[in-house]
Protein backbone atom coordinates (compact mmCIF):
# COMPACT_ATOMS: atom_id res chain seq x y z
CA UNK A 1 0.00 0.00 0.00
CA UNK A 2 2.69 2.72 1.43
CA UNK A 3 4.74 1.18 -1.59
CA UNK A 4 2.09 2.11 -4.51
CA UNK A 5 1.83 5.84 -3.04
CA UNK A 6 5.40 5.74 -2.85
CA UNK A 7 5.30 5.08 -6.96
CA UNK A 8 2.53 6.93 -7.81
CA UNK A 9 4.52 10.15 -6.00
CA UNK A 10 7.71 9.50 -7.66
CA UNK A 11 5.66 9.22 -11.22
CA UNK A 12 3.76 11.84 -10.59
CA UNK A 13 7.22 13.91 -9.87
CA UNK A 14 8.52 12.25 -13.23
CA UNK A 15 5.18 13.70 -15.16
CA UNK A 16 6.23 17.43 -13.64
CA UNK A 17 9.88 16.81 -14.92
CA UNK A 18 7.90 16.20 -18.43
CA UNK A 19 5.83 18.94 -18.29
CA UNK A 20 9.32 20.89 -17.13
CA UNK A 21 10.72 19.61 -20.62
CA UNK A 22 7.68 20.17 -23.02
CA UNK A 23 5.91 23.48 -21.65
CA UNK A 24 7.58 27.01 -22.30
CA UNK A 25 7.86 29.14 -19.34
CA UNK A 26 8.12 26.17 -17.16
CA UNK A 27 11.27 25.93 -15.12
CA UNK A 28 11.93 23.27 -12.34
CA UNK A 29 15.33 22.70 -11.15
CA UNK A 30 16.06 19.31 -10.51
CA UNK A 31 14.49 16.09 -9.77
CA UNK A 32 14.25 16.39 -5.97
CA UNK A 33 12.05 19.96 -6.81
CA UNK A 34 9.85 18.02 -8.61
CA UNK A 35 8.95 15.35 -5.71
CA UNK A 36 8.60 18.26 -3.44
CA UNK A 37 6.10 19.81 -5.50
CA UNK A 38 3.93 16.69 -6.36
CA UNK A 39 3.89 16.31 -2.71
CA UNK A 40 3.30 19.72 -2.29
CA UNK A 41 0.76 19.89 -5.45
CA UNK A 42 -1.14 16.78 -4.05
CA UNK A 43 -1.59 18.53 -0.60
CA UNK A 44 -3.04 21.50 -2.42
CA UNK A 45 -5.55 19.67 -4.63
CA UNK A 46 -6.62 17.66 -1.65
CA UNK A 47 -6.87 20.95 0.91
CA UNK A 48 -7.74 23.87 -1.39
CA UNK A 49 -8.78 22.71 -4.43
CA UNK A 50 -12.66 21.85 -3.05
CA UNK A 51 -13.02 24.91 -1.39
CA UNK A 52 -12.52 26.26 -4.36
CA UNK A 53 -14.24 24.45 -7.25
CA UNK A 54 -17.53 24.76 -4.02
CA UNK A 55 -16.50 28.74 -4.36
CA UNK A 56 -16.50 29.67 -7.04
CA UNK A 57 -19.21 26.86 -8.20
CA UNK A 58 -21.85 29.50 -9.65
CA UNK A 59 -18.65 30.88 -12.44
CA UNK A 60 -18.17 27.15 -13.20
CA UNK A 61 -21.71 26.43 -13.45
CA UNK A 62 -22.30 29.34 -16.07
CA UNK A 63 -18.91 28.55 -18.22
CA UNK A 64 -19.94 25.04 -18.25
CA UNK A 65 -17.05 23.75 -16.70
CA UNK A 66 -14.42 25.36 -18.21
CA UNK A 67 -13.66 27.98 -15.64
CA UNK A 68 -12.18 24.70 -13.66
CA UNK A 69 -8.77 25.18 -16.08
CA UNK A 70 -8.61 28.61 -14.85
CA UNK A 71 -8.64 27.14 -10.96
CA UNK A 72 -6.12 24.71 -11.69
CA UNK A 73 -3.68 26.94 -13.86
CA UNK A 74 -4.12 29.30 -10.54
CA UNK A 75 -3.39 26.24 -8.33
CA UNK A 76 -0.64 25.16 -10.27
CA UNK A 77 1.39 28.86 -10.16
CA UNK A 78 0.26 29.03 -6.41
CA UNK A 79 2.87 25.45 -6.00
CA UNK A 80 5.15 27.11 -8.19
CA UNK A 81 4.61 30.01 -6.23
CA UNK A 82 5.49 27.87 -2.73
CA UNK A 83 8.42 25.95 -4.29
CA UNK A 84 12.00 26.94 -4.62
CA UNK A 85 13.03 26.12 -7.99
CA UNK A 86 10.17 25.53 -9.50
CA UNK A 87 8.75 28.80 -11.37
CA UNK A 88 6.19 29.34 -14.11
CA UNK A 89 6.96 32.36 -15.97
CA UNK A 90 2.82 33.46 -17.18
CA UNK A 91 -0.03 32.10 -16.59
CA UNK A 92 -0.52 30.55 -20.19
CA UNK A 93 2.63 28.83 -18.76
CA UNK A 94 0.98 27.34 -15.99
CA UNK A 95 -2.40 26.99 -18.07
CA UNK A 96 -0.52 24.88 -20.35
CA UNK A 97 1.51 22.62 -17.42
CA UNK A 98 -2.01 22.21 -15.41
CA UNK A 99 -3.48 20.98 -18.54
CA UNK A 100 -0.96 18.15 -19.38
CA UNK A 101 -0.35 18.02 -15.78
CA UNK A 102 -4.25 16.50 -15.97
CA UNK A 103 -4.16 14.52 -18.94
CA UNK A 104 -1.13 12.38 -17.50
CA UNK A 105 -2.16 11.89 -14.05
CA UNK A 106 -5.41 10.69 -15.64
CA UNK A 107 -3.46 8.49 -17.72
CA UNK A 108 -1.06 7.23 -14.76
CA UNK A 109 -4.12 6.88 -12.63
CA UNK A 110 -5.37 4.42 -15.51
CA UNK A 111 -2.71 2.74 -15.34
CA UNK A 112 -1.63 1.79 -11.85
CA UNK A 113 -5.49 1.51 -10.99
CA UNK A 114 -7.76 3.21 -8.17
CA UNK A 115 -5.65 5.46 -5.79
CA UNK A 116 -8.35 5.05 -3.01
CA UNK A 117 -6.68 2.17 -2.11
CA UNK A 118 -3.43 4.35 -0.97
CA UNK A 119 -5.22 5.19 1.47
Amino acid sequence: MILSALLYWVLTAAILMLVDAITPGIHISGFGTALLAAFVMGLVNFFIRPVLMLLTLPLNLLTLGLFSFVINALLFGLVAWLIPGFEVSNFLSALLGSLFMAIMTSVLSLVLGDRSRFA
